[in-house]
């Protein structure tokens, strides 16, 4: 089995700006994260533009969609932007591709300490190499599917919709 890792932006692969004190994209950190959490499941990583989740279009949506699509990898991971998670997995949901299709993210950049970036990551792997074919959302050491989730924006957890 190869796993499909598809990184779209998020939080996750933000970088702090020390000069304008805000988050920016730069280069991605999903190879570090890779190579960090050890994984020795052969990987193969695909980087679409970097978009912070809030400034999502339909477009960009369905450019994630023809990604799965077209990968010939069946359980693929999608690191998106929290904020728009759900919309994202409600059209590759629709699309009924057989694949394990699991979408996570961060609440704090992966380069940052503390961050949830790496644990999610883990996590969202392991659960794409075992779930039945679907899309879920896998955030905060659970997983959720598609349909069933929301993320409580005061809490900063995903949780059972």
């Amino acid at each position: 089995m190869t796993l499909r890792i598809i990184a779209s932006g998020g939080t996750f692969d933000k970088h702090y700006d020390e000069i304008t004190g805000k988050l920016t994209f730069g280069a991605g950190h999903l190879a570090a994260a890779i190579a960090r959490a050890r994984i020795t499941l052969p990987v193969a990583l695909e980087e679409l533009p970097f978009l912070d989740s809030l400034e999502m279009q339909d477009s960009d949506r369905l450019r994630i969609l023809a990604s799965c699509r077209a990968s010939s990898q069946t359980a693929i991971v999608i690191i998106h932007g929290t904020d728009t998670m759900r919309e994202t997995a409600a059209v590759l949901g629709a699309a009924g591709l057989l694949k394990v299709i699991v979408l996570t993210g961060a609440m704090i950049p992966y380069e940052i300490a503390n961050s949830d970036a790496l644990f999610n990551f883990g996590f969202a792997c392991a659960v794409a190499q075992v779930l039945p074919p679907g899309v879920y959302v896998a955030m905060n050491g659970q997983f959720f599917n598609w349909d069933k989730v929301q993320k409580n924006r005061s809490a900063g957890v995903f949780e059972s919709a």
